[in-house]
Order: structure tokens, then C-alpha cells, then sequence
């Protein structure tokens, strides 16, 4: 029962629908008082309530600067929605008996949540209540060591690779616990996908693929799995094997993926700590040509930052509207807790100055950001133009439509994947 709970649709199945109508319904009955003043009282406290919650957008938008970068006008309407109800609630306790104080406290409540699945439901990347709530479905496993495999096969996969009967027609995912043996990074357990290739008896060593979300976020599978299993489909199962890694620790945390006093050491964690363990627990091509380091916003700047810093170890990047250095959203506050005021320390942090300091003539590198997500257009553009001028060979790509959102992230994917087929020996390539 708690499983059957917990994946619950919260986006667009008859949960919400069913919270939109019950809000509807409290906030009527709330507004049926006898007489016209009641009525009209009522009305006025929420039109006061419209007002506090604009104040208080106002306020935590441009004054706090609390979210980083702008809300989308979707989010302000639920915002100013939901103070526009709870000011009806007020209304409702003044001269009225207890009936009426409890529906309407009932009401505040239901309002709350209403909105909040509002806004889940507009940003889309928590489709369940699991994974609003940071829990994963899938199963956790523990994978052994495998035996050492070749740096690279000497034909793509494409070419040598024929499908077995009985192959399953769906990937797997699953969460696995990736020792900090070099950093003592406290993260949270990876997701992991195997495509259907993986699946099979004597299967090929296939590319890694490591991704990051955004901050906050979870290190959840299911979006990578939902894009590569499309892409298996045409492509005889094959896939990248994907790690969803947790370079956060603390979602509610921007570590900057940088190690410092301050934040421990994620930098280290992934590119040292979850590289070990996929070489020794993964039946991976070991060739920095079949290994590409990926993220979206937050994890978007991870990635890039980290391919300008470890060519060696990352042949190809993927930044999904990406931020366009560390703590962009805060530079402030970041360059004093952080790097303690040395604004030259925190600008060689930064990937375009990383990138201006070596050629990297055998990264390839995908940049995506939505039409209608400004902030992160721009950081695409500056930061995919400093990787050409290193000498990566870069494909920049606008999603249309597709917001800081759930658009965004898919849309990135599947970009990013059409053009990495061909480089992971995956599809044959085009002419």
C-alpha cells in the first residue's frame, strides 16, 4: 500500500485533478456567506491576500534574490492563488462559529497543497510522490567487481553487436551505493540505468554515461531511462549505461562541485571516487572517447566545469541549461564563503577561463538551453562559444518552448543523445 502511494501519479492524473476541485469547491463554499457585506468582506480580504502574495514575490525575487534566476509567470500565479485563498480563509474566521473556523482552516490547508502540486506539476521533473518527496522506487542492488575490460573495441558496436533473442525490450533502473573511499563525500545513493544490452548473457563492454541533476534535486534514473529506452528501441538495445550521481549531498546545498572546507569534497567524489567504481563494478568501454559527463542546471555547470578540468577522463559533455560558473546564482555570498573574498580564486573556477588555459581537440560537447529560458539561453551561448574557441567540437542547440522545466531536461537529452550515438559507436554515422 505505501509503494502503491508513494507512485502515485502527482502531475496529471486524477490526484491533482481531484485537488483542483476540492479547492474549488472549499473556496466557494467559504465565499457563501449570508448577506451582501459578508460577501463582499470576504472578497476584499482576498483581493488583500492577492496583494501580500505579489509583496511577497516582489520582496523574495528581487530584493532576496531567493530563487537565482526568475520564476516563470505560472509559478507567480499559483503564488499569488495561494494568498489569495488564505486571505478568504481569514475572512472566514472573523465573527463565525466553529463550523465555519474549521472549514475554512481545512480550506488553508487543501490550498497549500493544491499549489504546491500546482507547481510541481509546471516544473514536471517530480511525476510521483516518491520523487517529490526524494524517495526512490527503484530497487537498490549491489553489483560486484567485474573483470577488467578492453579500452575500446576495435569496430563500433553498431557494427558487431546483433541483438539475442530474448533481449529484454526495456532497460532497468536501480540505486547502488558508491563507496567515498577518496573524498568522504556524504552523497546519496546513484540511480543506475542498463540498457537492454546490458541485460543479456555475455554482454558488450557499452559507454558510461555520468549524469547530474539540478540543485535541489535527486539523483533519480527514471528521465535518462525514459530517453535511452526510446533510443535502444531503434538501435538493437543498445545504450549507454547511466549513473545518476548525487554530487549534491545535501539538496537544499549549491556545494559550487567544488571542494572546500565549507562544502567537502564532491569534485573529487565524482571524478575519482564514482569513476573508480564504475571501472571496477560496470562492464564499461574504458576509453575517455566512450565516457561522457553530463548534468542539467546545477549539474549542467558540474559537467562542463569538470570536462574543462579532466579531458583525460571525459572524452564528451553534456550541459542541460546549465549555469555558467559556480554559485551563478549567488556569486556574492559565494565568493565570500567560499573563496573568502579572492574574487581571482573564484574566477579560476570558472570553465571559460578553465577552457582558455588548453586546447581540448578531442572533447565533443553538446550545449543546450529552452528559447523561453533566458538566464540560461545566455549561459549556454558564453559558455559554448568559449569550448569552439578551446577547440571542442561543439553542437549548441535551443529547445523550443521547453522553459527551466521538465521541457528543458528532456528536450537536452535527447538532443545531446543524437549526437553522441554516433561518437559512442551506438548508430551508424551520418554522412
Amino acid at each position: 500500500m505505501k509503494k502503491f502511494i508513494l507512485a502515485l501519479n502527482i502531475v496529471d492524473g486524477p490526484l491533482i485533478v481531484a485537488a483542483y476541485v476540492l479547492s474549488a469547491a472549499l473556496c466557494a463554499a467559504l465565499l457563501m456567506r449570508r448577506g451582501p457585506k459578508p460577501v463582499a468582506m470576504t472578497a476584499l480580504w482576498g483581493a488583500a491576500g492577492a496583494v501580500v502574495g505579489a509583496v511577497t514575490l516582489v520582496v523574495a525575487e528581487k530584493i532576496l534574490q531567493a530563487f537565482g534566476s526568475p520564476l516563470d509567470w505560472s509559478v507567480r500565479i499559483w503564488v499569488i492563488v495561494f494568498f489569495t485563498g488564505l486571505g478568504v480563509c481569514g475572512a472566514n474566521f472573523r465573527g463565525s462559529g466553529t463550523w465555519r473556523k474549521v472549514l475554512a482552516s481545512v480550506a488553508a490547508l487543501c490550498f497549500a497543497a493544491t499549489a504546491t502540486l500546482g507547481i510541481n506539476a509546471y516544473y514536471g521533473l517530480n511525476v510521483t510522490l516518491a520523487s517529490f518527496l526524494g524517495v526512490s522506487l527503484a530497487p537498490r542492488i549491489d553489483l560486484g567487481p567485474v573483470p577488467p575490460h578492453a579500452a575500446a573495441p576495435q569496430k563500433p558496436l553498431w557494427e558487431t553487436w546483433k541483438a539475442p533473442a530474448g533481449m529484454p525490450s526495456e532497460g532497468s533502473t536501480a540505486q547502488v551505493v558508491i563507496p567515498p573511499q577518496i573524498s568522504g563525500f556524504p552523497s546519496r545513493p546513484a540511480g543506475l540505468y542498463l540498457p537492454p544490452a546490458a541485460r543479456v548473457p555475455n554482454p558488450p563492454a557499452l559507454p558510461l554515461v555520468v549524469l547530474m541533476m539540478g540543485q535541489p534535486g535527486d539523483p533519480d534514473p527514471q528521465y535518462a531511462a525514459a530517453v535511452l529506452d526510446d533510443y535502444a528501441a531503434h538501435h538493437d538495445g543498445l545504450a549507454p549505461i547511466v549513473i545518476v550521481a548525487d554530487q549534491l549531498g545535501d539538496p537544499m546545498v549549491d556545494n559550487l562541485c567544488l571542494d572546500s572546507p565549507l562544502h567537502g569534497r564532491p569534485e573529487t567524489f565524482i571524478n575519482r571516487d564514482v569513476v573508480d567504481w564504475a571501472r571496477s563494478h560496470l562492464n564499461i568501454i574504458d576509453n575517455p572517447k566512450y565516457w561522457t559527463i553530463a548534468g542539467y542546471s546545477n549539474g549542467g555547470q558540474c559537467a562542463i566545469s569538470f570536462a574543462a578540468k579532466y579531458p583525460s577522463v571525459w572524452g564528451n559533455v553534456l550541459d542541460i541549461s546549465g549555469e555558467e560558473y559556480p554559485g551563478a546564482e549567488d556569486p556574492g555570498d559565494n565568493l565570500q564563503d567560499v573563496f573568502g573574498g579572492n574574487q581571482a580564486a573564484y574566477d579560476a573556477q570558472k570553465p571559460i577561463n578553465i577552457m582558455k588555459q588548453q586546447k581540448y581537440p578531442d572533447t565533443r560537447a553538446i550545449f543546450t538551453a529552452s528559447t523561453d529560458d533566458p538566464v540560461y539561453l545566455d549561459a549556454a551561448r558564453h559558455v559554448s562559444a568559449a569550448a569552439a574557441a578551446a577547440g571542442m567540437t561543439v553542437t549548441y542547440y535551443e529547445v523550443p518552448n521547453g522553459g527551466h522545466v521538465i521541457g528543458a531536461l528532456n528536450g537536452g537529452l535527447n538532443k545531446g543523445f543524437e549526437v553522441l550515438y554516433p561518437r559512442l559507436g551506438l548508430s551508424r554515422p551520418t554522412p
